[in-house]
């Protein structure tokens, strides 16, 4: 009896072994356990930014400076932001083709991979406008009513009250909103691309930004109707009565030369 109670093991030894079990376990996961989140992140971003600049010295540097500290043929790209490079060369803007009054949106040469990657360069030379998320631009749920309001207060002028575009001063002009991408139209209400005033946050929330587009898109979709029939620009009564004006008046005039023509033949005969 002895012998056997000899053997017999100590009533903690089970959660010994099991706290030793654990350890070991804790140690093998942290040794082969993958990267903390936030260090493949940063770790991510510190390529993307190495790639970036890669780009930035072959398409950019020419004009904005090696540093993009800017330079007599571009503008210092400090502090601008991911959400500027985004909108101006995912739009085709950028790189410009030639110098000019307004630099046109026209085909895209850099995939969306590569813009990202010019944006995170560019945003690492100074804190600026983020690029949105894509819940941030969406129009899902937002006041469209509301959105037309905004629209025609702030954007109306420039734009015309459908988003058709319009000529400014010195050769510049305000592009059409009709086929932009939702994303673009959030983008330069950002950061007010050449001509536009900008709307941060503090200015137009987030909320009323979201307004705006769903507005655009509604009165540019392929479900609007034109209750007067041709739109001619948008424009409104100005054009509208031009057009009555010229081509009614011309109507008019054409019809009663025709009517003093034939008066005059059956006088003769």
């Amino acid at each position: 009896m002895k012998k056997l109670s000899s053997r017999r093991r100590h009533p903690l030894a089970a959660v010994v072994v099991l706290l030793l079990a654990l350890a070991a376990t804790g140690g093998l996961y942290a040794a082969f356990a993958p990267a903390d989140k936030a260090q493949a992140d940063e770790t991510a971003q510190s390529l993307a930014i190495k790639e970036g600049k890669k780009l930035y010295t072959v398409g950019c540097a020419s004009c904005h400076g090696p540093g993009g500290e800017g330079s007599s043929d571009g503008p210092s790209l400090v502090g601008v932001g991911s959400a500027a490079v985004d909108f101006q060369v995912g739009t085709g803007r950028m790189p410009a083709q030639q110098p000019g009054a307004q630099v046109p949106k026209k085909k895209v040469i850099y995939s969306q991979s590569e813009i990202d990657q010019l944006a995170a360069y560019i945003a690492s030379l100074g804190a600026g406008p983020i690029t949105p998320t894509e819940k941030q631009y969406s129009p899902e749920g937002a006041d469209i009513a509301k959105g037309g309001d905004l629209f025609r207060t702030n954007c109306a002028q420039c734009h015309n009250f459908t988003g058709e575009g319009g000529a400014l001063t010195n050769g510049k002009y305000a592009p059409s909103l009709e086929g932009v991408d939702p994303k673009h139209v959030y983008e330069a209400m950002q950061t007010g691309p050449q001509n536009m005033p900008s709307f941060p946050d503090t200015v137009m929330p987030e909320k009323q930004k979201q307004d705006v587009i769903a507005y655009i898109q509604t009165v540019n979709g392929e479900d609007s109707e034109s209750p007067g029939g041709l739109k001619l620009g948008g424009l409104g009564p100005v054009s509208e009565g031009l057009f009555g004006w010229v081509f009614g008046l011309g109507a008019l005039i054409a019809v009663a030369i025709w009517v003093a023509a034939h008066t005059a033949k059956a006088k003769k005969s």
